[in-house]
């Protein structure tokens, strides 16, 4: 797992990048995180970094 230190751009949500939980919490898909690059290390559900 490689951490970035240096600040990153914010990307644009797309459709299918995230849904909401039974708790109301908006969750990220596996989708997202690809086209992210890299694991942020926070524990995601869907994260394809922690495989």
């Amino acid at each position: 797992m490689k951490k970035r230190k240096e600040p990153i751009k914010p990307q644009q949500v797309q459709p299918g990048d995230y849904y909401f939980n039974e708790a109301g919490l908006m969750v990220f898909t596996e989708q997202y995180h690809l086209r992210r690059g890299f694991c942020c290390g926070s524990g995601c559900k869907h994260c394809p970094y922690r495989k």
